[in-house]
């Protein structure tokens, strides 16, 4: 098992955000956590990533107990994050981004390769190497945020809300990049509001209402269950 969640409580002050959350992603699969806003779901990930303390609880990553782990030491491991609203440097170029992401590696050959995968992946900003990324699209920026996770090489990518705010065509087109990434033997845990997209691609999920995980399984599983197709897919009980 790549990840393992076991108990996570997370705070903001005395607010539990998170309620003894636990849950596994396997290597390899696309796993989703689905809910509506407040959820906790972007918790979560900045808790996944380092970003937040936990209160109580394990996240194992490999293996190993992270769950006290700088956040810098995490990306070393192998965890990558598209964060949502995508947290581009607005001033920079589209190389400019792209590089920072790889900021913890000195293996310069993997990392022209890896660059070249990014432009593979997403031809437009191989077009755009040399625009500065805040007079870019949504759409464009989500690119570059999903690019320079990539940078670092990831084991695991943590994608939070990248279909936020952009077009349906754009929409399809992201997830279909996401698959590939998958495809290509990049395990992913995707946070997403567009249940049905997320359960379409996932090989497992699991829905998160008020911080806690109220129904776990398959991707189609879910998308079939009469309760998360009223609460989240338009669908009647």
């Amino acid at each position: 098992m790549l990840l393992e969640v076991k108990d996570l409580r997370v705070n903001y002050g005395h607010i539990e955000a998170i309620r003894g959350i636990s849950f596994e992603v396997p290597e390899g699969s696309v796993t989703a956590l689905i809910g509506a806003n407040g959820a906790g779901k972007t918790t979560t990930l900045k808790t996944l990533s380092g970003l937040r303390p936990v209160r109580s609880g394990t996240v194992v990553f490999d293996g190993a107990d992270i769950t006290n782990l700088a956040p810098y030491e995490r990306v070393k491991r192998g965890i990558g994050q598209s964060p949502e609203g995508r947290g581009c440097f607005v001033g920079m170029t589209v190389r400019e981004n792209l590089d920072m992401g790889a900021y913890v590696r000195n293996d310069k050959a993997a990392i022209a390769e890896d660059l070249e995968r990014a432009f593979t992946l997403f031809p437009r900003l191989k077009e755009r190497e040399k625009q500065v990324v805040g007079s870019m699209s949504g759409g464009e920026q989500q690119m570059v945020a999903i690019g320079r996770a990539l940078m670092a090489r990831p084991r695991l990518l943590l994608l939070d809300e990248p279909s936020m705010g952009l077009a349906p065509k754009l929409i399809q087109q992201i997830f279909s990049i996401v698959k590939e990434i998958n495809d290509q033997g990049t395990t992913v845990l995707i946070v997403e509001q567009n249940a049905a997209q997320a359960l379409k691609l996932a090989h497992h999920a699991h829905v998160l209402e008020t911080g806690e995980i109220v129904r776990s399984g398959g991707g189609q599983e879910l998308a079939g269950d009469p309760a998360v197709k009223a609460a989240y897919l338009g669908g009647d009980v």
